[in-house]
C-alpha cells in the first residue's frame, strides 16, 4: 500500500522536475551508452555494456520510486492549516526550558527537510514529538543523549 506524503507546491515541483530530468535526460543517455557498448562486439566480455546495463537498472528503480512518490503526493494549502495544534507545514516557535534558547522550525515532508533553512521532517524525532502539540504544551522528545524538553510558544502557517 502506498504512503501519502504532504508537500508544499514548491516541494512537489522539485520532485516533478527531478523525475523529468531522470526520464528525459538520463534515461536516453544510458540507452545511448548501452547501444555504443553493444556496437563494440562480444557482450559476454564487455565491461562497458555490463556497467551501462547496471546503471540502467538503478535508474529505472529510482524513476519508479519517484513516480510512486509523485503519484501519492498531496499538496497542502497553508492558508487552510489549523494553527491550534502542530501539524505538517506548521511553523513552530519553541523554547528549550533547560537553557532558555528559542528557535523556530517548519515541519515538512522527509524530502523537503533542510535544517539550515529551519525545515525539519515530520518523521524526525523532534517532528514526531511536536505533532499534535498546542501552544503552552511541553514536548518531551527522546534524542540520542536523553530526553529533550521543548515548550511550544507559537504555531503559525
Amino acid at each position: 500500500m502506498a504512503n501519502t506524503s504532504y508537500y508544499t507546491e514548491e516541494g512537489l515541483q522539485k520532485l516533478k522536475d527531478e523525475l523529468n530530468q531522470l526520464r528525459d535526460v538520463e534515461r536516453p543517455s544510458i540507452s545511448r551508452q548501452i547501444a555504443e557498448a553493444r556496437d563494440k562486439g562480444d557482450l559476454s566480455e564487455n565491461a562497458e555494456y555490463d556497467a551501462a546495463k547496471e546503471a540502467q537498472g538503478l535508474l529505472e528503480m529510482k524513476i519508479a520510486k519517484l513516480e510512486e512518490v509523485v503519484a501519492n503526493a498531496r499538496v497542502l494549502d497553508t492558508d487552510q492549516l489549523d494553527v491550534s495544534k502542530v501539524m505538517v507545514l506548521s511553523t513552530v516557535r519553541l523554547k528549550n526550558p533547560a537553557n532558555g534558547m528559542e528557535f523556530q522550525y517548519t515541519l515538512v515532508s522527509e524530502s523537503e527537510a533542510d535544517l539550515k533553512a529551519g525545515k525539519i521532517s515530520v518523521g524526525s524525532p523532534i517532528g514526531k514529538g511536536l505533532l499534535g502539540k498546542e501552544v503552552g504544551d511541553l514536548a518531551e522528545i527522546q534524542v540520542p543523549n536523553g530526553i529533550m524538553k521543548l515548550e511550544v510558544l507559537e504555531i503559525s502557517r
